[in-house]
């Protein structure tokens, strides 16, 4: 266990890639749902949802690949902690506030960002009332549902495969004072892969923030950036209009054992895998772990199977 924390992370800022054609990457977050954020003039694509935070998916001129994500912390106060533990420099962020980089075990890149301004919200998807058999929610109206980009609002959460997973959870537990919401333990009882939320105390936070897995024969890499969008008619219209547009759709419609999310899996056009997610589970920060196993984690409540490769 580990007994120090250097800095309390407050949830995930943002992701950001490499691709070597940025017209061609703004093209299908649009259609996924983003929208352009402020440009700050350093050639550096950024794309945002409709909630507050200023830009969710980041995109450098490059040769494709995940570059970094971004954790947001509580103040300044945790960054000079941060930069002191780990010989580094609190530096000015773009779009304001404060940043520090960090390296995980793994050679991940890590961008500790902390009093960054909130950005006004967008125009959400409208409330979609049901008429469930418990509840009858429309009288008098009629559902219609345009097939269009859903509406993304927040990036929900990053997973990464790792090499060793005591040293990755020791790293980013005493870094950012996370939890584990559900061990996933191996047939020989090794810790395959931990959900992890934030601590943000009695506040209900959602049931992962990040994923690490560490399975035999998966060398660390990125595995997925997850984007919540407003609710259920909003991540199918989403998927038909992305299926429409000829986008790579992996996995889905289904809703996952661990987390709850009813989850929708594409790839943007140099493979990186990116989710659509809506109605997930949400614990504070007493509810104890949770411990199970591989085919839980790979399992769904309903929806088709995950492909062959998915977990690689």
């Amino acid at each position: 266990m580990v007994e120090t924390m250097i800095a309390k992370a407050v949830d995930v800022e943002s992701v950001r890639f490499s691709a070597p054609d940025l017209t061609r990457m703004r093209g299908f977050l649009e259609d996924f749902g983003l929208h352009a954020a402020q440009d700050f003039g350093d050639g550096v694509l950024r794309m945002r949802g409709a909630g507050d935070t200023p830009f969710l998916h980041e995109t450098v001129e490059g040769e494709p690949g995940f570059v970094n994500l971004a954790v947001r912390v509580r103040s300044i106060d945790d960054l000079k902690a941060l930069a002191e533990a780990e010989s580094a420099t609190v530096e000015t962020a773009t779009g304001g506030g404060w940043r520090v980089m960090l390296a995980d075990p793994d050679g991940f890149r890590v961008e500790a960002v902390a009093e960054r301004p909130r950005v006004p919200p967008l125009p959400q998807a409208p409330v979609n009332a049901w008429n469930i058999a418990a509840r009858r929610e429309r009288p008098g109206e009629a559902k219609r549902i345009a097939v269009r980009p859903a509406h993304v609002v927040r990036l929900g959460h990053v997973v990464l495969g790792v090499s060793d997973m005591t040293r990755t959870w020791a790293w980013w537990q005493s870094r950012f004072g996370l939890l584990v919401s559900d061990e996933v333990r191996a047939p020989n009882d090794a810790v395959a892969a931990l959900f992890i939320r934030c601590d943000r105390g009695d506040e209900p936070v959602d049931h992962h923030t990040l994923n690490f897995a560490a399975l035999p024969g998966v060398p660390p890499k990125f595995h997925h950036a997850a984007f919540e969008v407003a609710d259920l008619d909003d991540l199918m219209a989403g998927g038909r209009y992305l299926a429409e547009k000829g986008y790579r759709h992996e996995w889905g419609v289904g809703r996952h054992v661990l987390g709850s999310q009813v989850f929708d899996y594409w790839r943007d056009p140099w493979g990186n895998r990116v989710e659509h997610w809506t109605d997930g589970d949400l614990f504070d920060a007493h509810a104890p772990a949770n411990i199970t196993d591989i085919p839980t984690m790979l399992g769904h409540q309903w929806g088709p199977a995950a492909p062959p490769d998915f977990a690689s």
